[in-house]
């Protein structure tokens, strides 16, 4: 699934989830932070929500709370690398993701389940649902893709070894 070309804005039924939620300023907001280094946040929800709800609707589950539980999953508004907290980033921004988003709407137990647990390798709590194992799948996969392009992307800005082949991007 080629999820540059932004599918989602494609889907009537997915856009009928979580489409309303897109004209909120919070998550435009996270549209200006930068996520994977050559993403933002919203970009990076967007990417999962979407992939996690194709998977979870081609499987007869519950796609409406697995799109919205997947672009929630991110919401949080601090730069990780810069912010600190008693506990590590994997065990807090999940539980603050799921505060913020129910400012947004209400959140169905399935959807706590799934913004919460979506860091259960690193927390050593894992989910419930099928939906919440697949939106932790398809985010570790969509952030190695996301790794491998910001790899691409300081490869061919490197100011060493310039000798050595690029990649396209």
């Amino acid at each position: 699934m080629n999820l540059e070309n932004e599918p989602w804005f494609h889907d009537a039924e997915y856009m009928s989830y979580v489409g309303h939620f897109l004209e909120m300023p919070e998550l435009k907001k996270l549209d200006t932070i930068v996520h994977h280094y050559t993403s933002t946040r919203l970009q990076h929800c967007l990417r999962v929500s979407y992939m996690s709800y194709v998977i979870a609707k081609k499987y007869g589950l519950n796609a409406k709370a697995t799109a919205r539980g997947g672009l929630f999953h991110d919401l949080f508004f601090y730069d990780w690398r810069n912010t600190k907290f008693a506990k590590s980033h994997a065990y807090v921004h999940p539980r603050i993701a799921y505060r913020n988003a129910c400012k947004l709407t209400k959140i169905s137990p399935l959807e706590k389940d799934i913004i919460i647990k979506h860091m259960w390798g690193a927390t050593i709590a894992p989910p419930r649902y099928k939906e919440s194992f697949i939106v932790t799948f398809v985010d570790d996969y969509v952030a190695c893709m996301e790794g491998k392009t910001t790899a691409k992307y300081k490869w061919n800005r490197r100011k060493h070894f310039k000798g050595l082949p690029s990649f396209s991007i």
